[in-house]
């Protein structure tokens, strides 16, 4: 489910369970970027964020060269971050309640925020929100798994959402975006979420760029899919996301060159024609996993890869990309891996979260169940 659950380590440490990751324009803020991480799949109102754990966004300029496979990012000098870090929360309970925020940005004193404080916390150049929130994402699992088990689409309308009435952890964090222009970098950038160990050797625990890459197009259950007795999911979460070491890199194209072909054979015949090694089109597009925003476009739904989609038709992209809170992900994902995005859309039959997201800070819908206290 998006990013729910990646994996044994994910499944064992829900704490550091990054569900998803959004990144757009803010609809309402012309000039500001909205950067969007949930957390902690299921969670209560008595969750807390793990004070063990730095939340970190990672934003590097990306320009689109001549060569349409992958996208090439910036260096690490060009890399701007937003770290969040939590205190332990107020002894008693083990809840939420009282529990300080703190976010490190480009530039500027650290901004402290209340977890559940509905307002969250304010700066000229930027606004932060932590706390409990109704999950964003939809799905409709089973349908995908009958599809996945009988080698055709298996989809009905109306589809069931499988996180009706959930909630997660969401940090939000929404920042003028002028500083991030600065020394010449943009406006078109690469974003990705991380879960990382804190202190002074930090680990990473899980990295997020688009949605279903690790669930779903490096999935071990798809079919007969090779090197299935290999948990990969793991492996790539310890990944850079800009910078995929050389050690297991050749397994996950492997992964992905034999499961890909799978979806696209879902409507019964082929729109990603592999070369004759068995290469597939999007294989090396898919291992840059990064969302891709323009942040000089505005505000647009269901924008969702329609940068990279741009980038391999040939022609430059028309809206900011990204992600943004009420995109059908899984029905773009759907129509690109099967149809090549040049068919009929595919749809799960499944239209919206729980609850939609809002347009205004702090986006998230507020949680199906009260954080305690409110």
């Amino acid at each position: 489910m998006s990013d729910h659950f990646s994996g044994p380590r994910a499944i064992a440490g829900p704490a550091g369970d990054i569900c998803d990751f959004y990144v757009f324009p803010s609809p309402s803020r012309p000039g500001w970027i909205v950067l969007v991480m949930t957390v902690h799949p299921n969670a209560k109102p008595d969750t807390a964020f793990s004070d063990a754990i730095t939340f970190r966004f990672r934003m590097r300029p990306v320009t689109i060269p001549d060569e349409v496979t992958h996208l090439a990012v910036g260096t690490e000098a060009e890399e701007i971050a937003f770290d969040l870090s939590f205190a332990p929360p107020a002894p008693g309970d083990g809840s939420a309640m009282g529990q300080i925020g703190r976010c490190v940005a480009i530039s500027g004193e650290p901004v402290a925020v209340t977890v559940n404080d509905p307002s969250g916390a304010h700066t000229d150049a930027l606004s932060v929100y932590a706390g409990l929130r109704s999950d964003p994402f939809f799905i409709d699992l089973p349908a995908l798994q009958r599809s996945m088990m009988s080698g055709q689409l298996a989809f009905s309308y109306p589809g069931t959402n499988s996180l009706m009435g959930t909630d997660v952890l969401g940090i939000v964090v929404e920042a003028d975006y002028a500083p991030l222009l600065t020394g010449g970098h943009g406006p078109v950038f690469a974003v990705a979420a991380e879960t990382v160990v804190s202190g002074p050797l930090p680990i990473r625990l899980e990295r997020t760029g688009r949605p279903e890459v690790k669930n779903v197009m490096l999935s071990p259950k798809t079919y007969d899919s090779v090197n299935s007795d290999i948990e990969l999911r793991d492996l790539y979460n310890l990944e850079d996301p800009f910078h995929m070491g050389k050690d297991y890199r050749a397994a996950y194209r492997t992964r992905l060159n034999a499961n890909l072909p799978v979806f696209d054979s879902l409507d019964g015949k082929v729109d990603w024609p592999t070369t004759e090694d068995g290469v597939h089109p999007l294989t090396e597009l898919i291992l840059g996993d990064y969302l891709v925003i323009d942040i000089s476009k505005p505000y647009m739904d269901n924008s969702f890869f329609e940068i990279e989609q741009s980038m391999l038709a040939g022609h430059p992209h028309a809206t900011c990309g990204g992600r943004s809170l009420n995109d059908d992900v899984m029905d773009k994902i759907y129509t690109l891996l099967i149809t090549a995005g040049q068919g009929p859309p595919i749809s799960d039959g499944v239209r919206a979260a729980t609850t939609p997201a809002g347009t205004d800070f702090p986006y998230l819908a507020p949680a199906n169940q009260p954080p305690a206290g409110q």
